[in-house]
């Protein structure tokens, strides 16, 4: 409604002043004029009071300052011109804000009214808000998924493009998540409800975008800042032109030129196209305040799997030091049954591969970092890497270390196995590469970053190994999660800000310290969202360099906007003191060129994330 009011005070005073000029005058247009020049400063003149209730000076009083005097003066065309500087400004910001909101709230339309929910062998169709968890919904092909669920039976392909910004269909199979507002394309499934309504990952990412529109960035806070000193040195220059020259006339020309509403507008517009375009590409960037330290950053410490590494882990080969594979596999995953690590799951999807039956432990302790220890009719079993069973005080001959070190020599992860404090031998692991990690990681120096740095819980061996492929002289091996926390307190300072990339779930509490935490791979996943700043709805790492950019460029936008401004305040200042210009022609002049910065800022939808 708002929109529609500031839409038709535009049109009618842009109608009234061309048909005013064209015709000439006539009583009927200087009523019009006189009319609607007045129920354009209403809005002035109530936001100004506001902001001086709040003990501020924003650009609506020197606004309000200017109509004054062009009221007492009978300046109605520059009365006009005012209201419809102010309202234009008004205008774009919702225009944009309204434009960042439906780049997300767009998919809304997409999603169906109704389901198809599966009870007791029959098939109801039934309203969207009446599902519950673990209902049973029937999604064919060509419809959208309407809730996040788990498939129980079927195979399909699914445009998950609304959340990942991904063109390519992921393949999903029975056991695999399933979220809503992405589409299936082809197959039908049967999909149990995990999470409904507010609660679903859509929802979230909408909730957290319109909470980044609101949010105020610390620039903008700097602007506010300097927007009231400016408004406060143009006054006292007003009053001692005045002074001096007895100019009324003058006066208000001067103050119809330097009213800054178009930065104070075109600044957030900025950040608020920004944040609705990286959306669209799957980077969920949670406030402005975040991109603008994303662009002041200077150090990126990255963990190595999951973002670096595909973090799919697969185990490579065994060697048993006693001729008994079997036996060595079997006694890990006895242990190992128990762990969500990916090393873990890796050695029990390898078990099963080999169709290797275990048991569950009787008892069990995972310690992070470390391994597991765990008891098994009696036996004690120990799984872990070098370090953990020399504090064990496991007995490793030479010969036995020997092949250890030569397995870590070839850049394998090492999970040694051990019962009844004899070791039995180990289970070599490895991780992918992502693709193009490297020129990721170049494109991110080229950028302006002039540290990166890999932690890893990896032996040594591996880390050196991993950081002389992708090209990182700096990495720390070994490490446990509290290490790496130490290792952020120890780097963070005032002078520039720390980006630190992770998996959003074993690194939650390292994201969380850091400046701007990156989460890859977050879409599904409610810790990576919450604890992350920057969550990338996929694994794609050179999602990293393009939010970068992408930043680098906001605020390059703002400088410009800067300089945009300055240029055309300078001329204008030159035109009224040449008397080349008077109050109404200043009023033109400030309307037309206030369009500037703002059209500036909107060259942000068009910003090409291949090229950061």
């Amino acid at each position: 409604m708002i929109f529609e009011v500031n839409v038709f005070l535009v049109f009618s005073l842009a109608g009234i002043l061309i048909f005013h000029y064209l015709s000439g005058q006539s009583l009927i247009l200087d009523n019009l004029l006189i009319v609607f020049g007045l129920l354009g400063t209403i809005p002035v003149i109530i936001g100004s009071f506001k902001a001086i209730a709040k003990r501020k000076i924003t650009v609506d009083l020197l606004a309000a300052i200017a109509l004054f005097v062009s009221l007492i003066q009978q300046e109605w065309t520059s009365v006009a011109f005012i209201s419809l500087m102010i309202t234009s400004a008004r205008i774009f910001g919702i225009y944009t804000e309204t434009r960042a909101k439906k780049a997300i709230q767009s998919l809304f339309k997409l999603r169906p009214n109704t389901v198809k929910i599966k009870i007791n062998n029959q098939i109801k169709v039934i309203d969207l808000s009446a599902v519950k968890l673990n209902d049973l919904i029937i999604i064919d092909a060509g419809e959208r998924i309407p809730i996040d669920g788990e498939i129980i039976s079927g195979t399909a392909s699914i445009d998950q493009s609304a959340l990942t910004g991904e063109s390519i269909p992921a393949e999903k199979h029975i056991g695999d998540q399933v979220l809503s507002s992405t589409l299936n394309l082809s197959g039908s499934l049967l999909v149990k409800t995990t999470r409904v309504g507010k609660d679903t990952t859509f929802e979230k990412l909408i909730h957290l975008m319109e909470q980044a529109q609101t949010q105020k960035v610390s620039i903008e806070t700097t602007i506010s800042k300097f927007t009231g000193k400016y408004i406060l040195f143009t006054l006292i220059g007003s009053i001692l032109v005045y002074v001096f020259t007895k100019n009324i006339s003058l006066v208000l020309s001067i103050l119809l030129v330097t009213c800054a509403d178009d930065i104070a507008v075109a600044v957030p517009l900025a950040f608020w196209v920004a944040i609705a375009h990286a959306a669209k590409r799957g980077i969920i960037i949670k406030g402005g305040s975040y991109l603008e330290g994303l662009a002041r950053c200077k150090i990126l410490i990255v963990d190595k799997t999951g973002t670096l590494t595909r973090g799919k882990i697969q185990v490579s080969h065994l060697v048993s030091f006693d001729n008994r594979p079997n036996i060595l596999l079997q006694t890990a995953a006895i242990a190992e049954s128990v762990s969500d690590h990916p090393m873990a799951k890796a050695i029990i999807e390898y078990a099963h591969k080999n169709k290797l039956t275990y048991s569950l432990p009787d008892t069990f302790d995972e310690l992070p970092g470390k391994g597991m220890t765990a008891n098994f009719h009696g036996n004690n079993i120990l799984v872990g890497n070098l370090n953990f069973f020399h504090q064990q005080k496991i007995k490793i001959s030479p010969d036995q270390l020997h092949q250890i070190n030569l397995a870590e020599m070839d850049g394998h992860n090492l999970v040694l196995v051990s019962s009844d404090e004899k070791i039995l031998g180990f289970i070599a692991l490895a991780d992918e590469l992502r693709y193009g990690i490297k020129n990721t990681l170049k494109k991110i120096r080229s950028l302006g970053l002039v540290r990166i740095v890999m932690l890893t819980g990896d032996n040594e061996k591996v880390a050196k190994t991993v950081a002389r492929e992708i090209g990182i002289e700096e990495y720390h091996a070994n490490l446990l999660p509290e290490d790496k926390l130490l290792f952020l307190k120890k780097n963070l300072n005032s002078k520039y800000k720390i980006a630190m990339v992770g998996d959003g779930i074993n690194d939650a509490a390292s994201l969380a310290l850091a400046d701007i935490g990156f989460a890859m791979g977050a879409i599904g996943s409610d810790s990576a969202i919450e604890a992350s700043d920057i969550a990338l709805m996929n694994d794609d790492f050179s999602k990293i360099a393009e939010t970068i950019g992408l930043s680098r460029q906001v605020l390059r936008i703002v400088f410009e906007n800067f300089i945009i401004w300055g240029v055309v305040n300078s001329v204008g200042l030159i035109l009224v003191f040449t008397q080349v210009i008077g109050p109404t022609g200043s009023a033109a002049y400030n309307f037309f060129t206030d369009f500037l910065p703002l059209l500036n800022s909107l060259r942000l939808f068009r910003y090409n994330f291949h090229r950061p």
